[in-house]
């Protein structure tokens, strides 16, 4: 052996370096991220059992859409398929509206151990100006992988401070953030200060007031108040942050002109009440609550007050050992036999990631008690109540956004859950990823080892 020929030399570096390229190049293959071509074609989809999103159910039904609009739903029987161009049969499988993850990051953060990747948060402490959509990346590489499990849309919500900014709805096929929005600037994210903090003492743990909380309470309520005066009045000097308030005091219903909500994060009973009395205070027509572990404690005050529930997610534990270990999975029904408005959520732990789980979360509030046709309203036409945009999507019906998917099984169930088709505003998704990717190359791999060792 040459000793000039060295591991350090570049005559060995160069096959080394090229070996490196091309198992690089290889491994990192990105899967088909296009955004579908807009529709041209009339679409019929044939047969199968059509889950509305409104708790109604069509055996053997038929769903036809054009020029990105549903434009006919009923049953198979009563359609002419020789007026659509293309005829998907659905027979034995499930149609769905897309579903809607509500407050996520999403599109926020890629890989949270990289700085640059993490855009979820601003600095500061009072930013309503802030705006999450701007921030949002539409080539996501975990944005296919929530398509494939029929979530279709969400909202894009900022973390961090007192106010965060304001969220947007998306659609999740897009080539950037302006043909990704559904609705700009819905709201503004208020994450309520903790009340109480845990005290241990003699071993025994108690819960005390937190020294600061009044403190906090005074510095939120002095800034809506300036807010509401700033919107009311006529300023002499353009405030961006006071602009960006000026919506939480239009009045009317959620899909009032220039009108926003307010979206409170809080858990505990006293939070929730107290968010419940701020909204008196303050005369805000439009406050949904987001989170609300203990929000089953207060379904009166709630349901009185019109205050809508983003429920957390279902797969979680108890808080406190003196909860029931079920509770996470049976809020939802709690909720509903309550009569107060709720939809699902995936907030907690790698959220972005969990946003494929969302009809999972729904699947196991069935578990406990929720019906069928409950859950899926849950996941589509109450968010879309809830983020303001249920006349534009949310259900299959005639007039609305072509945003629907077939499943072959039940897709909220994690075995069933196999989505074979899916359109976003009549568009065509491609359903790949890098973790079907690695699916099939990995399988690929250990077929060909069972069929050279006779297996």
């Amino acid at each position: 052996m040459n000793p000039m020929l060295t591991m350090n030399s570049p005559a060995t570096k160069a096959p080394f370096l090229f070996a490196f390229l091309a198992f690089a190049v290889t491994s990192l293959a990105q899967p088909n991220l296009t955004p579908g071509a807009q529709q041209t074609e009339r679409i019929l989809v044939l047969g199968g059992t059509a889950h509305l999103g409104t708790g109604e159910v069509i055996e053997n039904a038929a769903i036809g859409f054009a020029d990105g609009f549903i434009d006919y739903v009923g049953a198979a029987r009563d359609v002419d398929p020789k007026r659509y161009a293309r005829v998907v049969d659905a027979e034995g499988k499930h149609i769905y509206p897309g579903f809607i993850a509500p407050n996520s990051t999403l599109g926020l953060m890629e890989i949270a151990a990289v700085r640059a990747s993490r855009d979820y948060a601003e600095v500061g402490t009072f930013k309503p100006n802030v705006r999450s959509v701007i921030a949002y990346n539409a080539a996501s590489d975990i944005t296919p992988t929530v398509r494939t499990n029929g979530v279709l849309m969400g909202q894009i919500t900022p973390r961090g401070g007192v106010i965060g900014g304001s969220s947007s709805v998306v659609q999740f096929d897009a080539w950037n953030w302006e043909d990704a929005v559904v609705r700009a600037d819905d709201g503004i994210h208020l994450y309520w200060p903790s009340t109480h903090h845990k005290h241990f003492e003699d071993g025994r743990a108690q819960l005390r007031k937190r020294k600061t909380y009044d403190q906090q309470l005074h510095e939120i309520r002095d800034f809506f108040s300036r807010a509401r005066a700033y919107a009311e009045g006529e300023p002499t000097k353009r405030d961006l942050r006071m602009e960006a308030m000026k919506g939480l005091f239009v009045d009317g219903d959620r899909k009032a002109a220039g009108a926003t909500t307010l979206y409170i994060h809080a858990n505990d009973a006293k939070q929730i009440a107290e968010v419940i009395r701020f909204k008196r205070a303050e005369d805000l027509d439009r406050v949904v609550l987001v989170g609300g572990v203990d929000s089953w404690m207060l379904a009166d005050p709630l349901r009185e007050n019109d205050i809508a529930v983003m429920v957390q997610r279902t797969h979680s534990v108890p808080r406190f050992a003196e909860d029931d270990i079920d509770l996470p999975y049976k809020l939802p029904k709690l909720l509903e036999d309550e009569g107060v408005e709720y939809c699902l959520q995936g907030e907690g732990r790698m959220p972005e990631m969990n946003t494929r789980n969302l009809p999972f979360f729904a699947g196991t509030a069935v578990a406990y008690g929720l019906e069928y046709e409950q859950a899926i309203r849950a996941l589509t036409l109450s968010t879309a109540r809830i983020l303001g945009i249920d006349d534009v999507c949310g259900s299959l019906e005639p007039g609305k956004d072509a945003t629907l998917f077939i499943s072959d099984g039940d897709a909220l169930d994690m075995m069933g859950n196999d989505v074979q088709y899916a359109w976003v505003q009549g568009r065509d998704v491609v359903l790949d990823n890098k973790q079907i990717q690695l699916y099939e190359k990995y399988k690929a791999k250990y077929d060909a080892q069972r069929a050279a060792d006779g297996r």
